[in-house]
């Protein structure tokens, strides 16, 4: 007789509340099967089977408060119900079948009115936001709910940054008139606070499919035809019988063009989120919004970090004043960038370092160094799918399913969301697409508006962007007025020790509304749902101006760049 016992609950809680429980006298469970769920102050933690074997008895029930230890099931052992003499040892029967022990998957056929292919941050909030609205929900998932964004990307990076800044702030508390002593990095620590986050988050988002009845299939789905959906796996091939379908695979790490790699230097975003040790030197490859967070995850932890990067400016598709700041900020950090640079190869000299060959102005150039972080990018990721073979339209440059404002397809009901359109690369813009492609499914006619989505940088200080920056503004021929006010004037950043950067607003001339803005400072990822409230709702600088802002706080310096727009800023002089 197995025991299941509850070991232990989301953060440091001892007690939680019984939420669904999922299994009956009688089930035949495996490994790894969720239970229940327990309800708890720090979130939902799911209870799985630790073996494969029969529910014998439940001895919990829905809503009823459990603590760390209660036993919660009893199972009776698979090998325990499958062996009927544990002493015999004579052979086989000559009718013995030799395979008859041997698990074959289960065949099954269901309906839905939407199946959704993938669960990243755009599936399952479309499947939660159709099943809420009574639509039978199936969701396909090859790997952890949560996508790339919460197991390889978003949160994790973040929890990173903030143990580097931590860490950072520590160095630097004599600053703080604070002194510490003997300050290290522990990076199993760091990467187990990481993985107990992201271990958290999912199991909520598991809780609340479930909560909503959402069928979760795990495996990869292949599309039939417009109504049938294939999903294979280990234990059941399942044929989905749908109404609608909804594509949202996201994407994956875009392959390297550089010649000679040696694969024992080389890492990928995601595997840099688990060095159990930090490297001396690391050679980060481009100088994207990955690339450059990842320099001042490495460089914060004191890590000697070198950026190459091919075009002439990291994150290059922001302002000059913008690129010019965080350029400056970042080699102040100690971060050596190379621009206007191509890494030809990655090789090993005879000691075993890593040699890293690039070129600057026709010159070759080596860095010797740890470890390479290639971050070139992401690609839409398609695999498995048969799009070709269903006819679903793709963009010009065959880079991505092409939708129109509704996330349609060329298909009728096909849609598609997030990375895999190759529209914009946010999770953020993929959970709206999916609000948008699920409304349009229950008959509601909505349009995808990028207008106002927001981008948030977590360097150090952040950056965050919405709207029209103002050199598209420029090559749009719109014509603007731009105010900008420094952190440096702001009291709450000074008391934050935080004065870097800027507030910078743009107006369009013509109607006095607010279409675009930067930040970057601290908090800056946070302070832009103000503007970003400002631009969707169709606000002017005046009436920005006309609010009152609380003092003191960071929030103040939107205020300032505004009024810089109206007519000049009260605290600061150009």
């Amino acid at each position: 007789m197995i025991e299941i016992k509850l070991e232990k609950l989301s953060g440091h809680d001892n007690n939680g509340k019984v939420g669904k429980v999922n299994v009956k006298i009688g089930d035949t469970v495996k490994e790894g099967d969720i239970l229940l769920q327990v309800e708890s102050k720090k979130g939902n933690f799911p209870v799985k089977s630790n073996t494969n074997g029969k529910i014998v008895k439940i001895l919990v029930e829905e809503d009823q408060t459990v603590t760390k230890g209660d036993i919660l099931f009893k199972l009776e052992d698979e090998k325990n119900t499958n062996n009927t003499s544990k002493t015999s040892t004579s052979k086989p029967s000559g009718n013995f079948n030799y395979f008859s022990s041997i698990m074959k998957p289960k065949n099954e056929e269901i309906e839905a009115d939407i199946t959704i292919i993938g669960g990243g941050p755009g599936g399952y909030v479309a499947a939660i936001h159709a099943a809420k609205q009574k639509a039978k929900v199936v969701l396909i998932e090859k790997e952890k709910v949560g996508g790339t964004c919460l197991n390889w990307g978003c949160i994790p990076t973040k929890a990173l940054v903030r143990s580097s800044e931590v860490y950072k702030h520590m160095k630097t508390a004599d600053e703080f008139g604070l002194f510490a002593e003997n300050v290290s990095v522990d990076m199993k620590k760091v990467v187990e606070r990481k993985n107990n986050i992201k271990n958290q988050l999912i199991n909520g988002i598991e809780y609340l499919l479930d909560k909503h009845k959402v069928k979760k299939i795990d495996g990869v789905g292949e599309i039939f035809d417009e109504n049938t959906v294939f999903v294979k796996n280990k234990r059941t091939h399942t044929t989905i019988k749908t109404k609608n379908i909804i594509i949202a695979t996201g994407s994956k790490t875009s392959t390297s063009p550089i010649k000679e790699i040696d694969p024992n230097y080389l890492l990928t975003s995601k595997e840099a989120l688990d060095l159990k040790t930090l490297p001396k030197q690391i050679v980060i490859v481009g100088g994207g919004v990955i690339g450059i967070e990842f320099a001042f995850i490495f460089a914060n932890f004191g890590v000697d970090v070198f950026v190459v990067e091919f075009a002439d400016k990291i994150l290059a598709s922001l302002d000059d004043d913008v690129c010019n700041e965080i350029t400056a900020i970042a080699q102040n950090s100690g971060i050596k960038i190379y621009t206007n640079s191509k890494v030809e190869a990655i090789d090993k000299n005879e000691n075993g370092n890593c040699i890293v060959t690039f070129t600057k102005d026709n010159e070759k150039r080596y860095i010797s160094s740890d470890k390479v972080l290639v971050a070139i990018g992401r690609q839409p990721y398609f695999e498995g799918l048969s799009i070709e073979n269903l006819g679903i339209e793709m963009t010009e440059n065959k880079q991505g399913i092409k939708v129109n404002e509704r996330m349609q397809t060329n298909i009728p009901n096909i849609y598609a969301i997030g990375d895999v359109t190759n529209i914009i690369q946010l999770a953020h813009a993929a959970s709206h697409q999916g609000i948008i492609a699920v409304d349009n499914i229950l008959g509601k006619d909505k349009i995808m508006d990028y207008s106002s989505i927001p981008s948030a940088i977590f360097t150090n200080p952040e950056i965050a962007t919405v709207g029209i920056c103002e050199k598209a503004a420029k090559l749009k021929e719109i014509d603007v007025e731009v105010g900008k006010f420094p952190f440096s004037a702001n009291g709450k950043a000074l008391t934050l020790g935080e004065s870097r950067g800027f507030v910078k607003i743009i107006k369009d001339k013509s109607t006095g509304k607010i279409i675009g803005s930067t930040i970057i400072g601290p908090h800056a990822t946070d302070l832009l749902a103000v503007v970003t409230l400002g631009i969707k709702n169709n606000l002017t600088t005046k009436q920005i101006t006309e609010t009152i802002f609380a003092h003191p706080t960071t929030a103040e310096a939107i205020h300032e760049a505004s009024l810089e727009v109206e007519g000049g800023a009260i605290h600061f002089v150009k």
